[in-house]
């Protein structure tokens, strides 16, 4: 079955401190857009929402614009930036750098699915 949907029109949005996520969900695959303005850091605005002490997505993702640091639960690190694809497990912290929103594409799936929803929701 062939399915296009817009990011005009989400399917849904959720917003959280310092930014937002929006997402469409086709059959196979659920696609999100999140926007991180500066001041973001997952631990301190998404992690009391997931209720987890490091975020547990895995995301496969592309920044479109702005820059953000990713920091391992072992220790890895790894900036980020306009134009990078990345692969990030569970298992991370990560912070927006400078003075520029991140507007970073994810394809994960498990991103537009649960991101940013309370473990009961």
């Amino acid at each position: 079955m062939l399915e296009v949907k817009t990011l005009d029109k989400p399917d849904e949005r959720r917003d959280f401190p310092r930014g937002h996520l929006e997402a469409v969900h086709l059959t196979g695959l659920d696609f999100a857009v999140g926007t991180f303005e500066p001041g973001w850091r997952w631990s301190e605005c998404v992690g009391p929402i997931a209720g987890t002490e490091s975020c547990q997505i895995h995301h496969n993702g592309y920044v479109a614009q702005g820059r953000m640091h990713l920091k391992m639960d072992d220790g890895g690190e790894a900036e980020i930036g306009p134009g990078d694809v990345f692969v990030c497990p569970p298992g991370h912290d990560a912070w927006v750098v400078g003075d520029e929103q991140a507007v970073i594409y994810d394809f994960a799936g498990q991103m537009a699915q649960e991101y940013a929803k309370a473990p009961s929701d």
